[in-house]
């Protein structure tokens, strides 16, 4: 039940690391965070989940609308350092089809 947020902001372009679990108990402080900076016109958000070793369907709703959100306000989300267990559950839902995601590279930790 541990979350680690780091914000970085330079003009529209805004870089979050996220380490941790995105559950049921931490994604309202993610969202609480993001959904403000999602509501920014034309923001380019890119949020880094390399760190995360955890996360279920509240962290995927997260994702979702703040998804819809950016789109909305004409910017763009990238989800950047997906773990192969990330990865899947994007896939599974339909979400990577839509959703602008980056794998961690070959040789990173799963």
């Amino acid at each position: 039940m541990n979350i680690a947020i780091d914000v970085k902001e330079a003009e529209q372009h805004i870089h979050i690391n996220v380490g941790g679990e995105i559950d049921a108990y931490t994604a309202p402080e993610l969202k609480g965070i993001l959904m403000p900076k999602a509501e920014q016109t034309g923001v380019h958000m890119i949020v880094d989940l390399s760190n995360v070793t955890y996360m279920d369907s509240t962290g995927l709703g997260v994702f979702v609308g703040v998804f819809k959100t950016v789109k909305a306000q004409k910017g763009e989300l990238r989800l950047t350092g997906l773990s192969a267990r990330l990865s899947r559950l994007f896939t599974i839902t339909g979400l990577a089809d839509i959703m602008n995601l980056d794998r961690q590279t070959e040789g990173e930790p799963q």
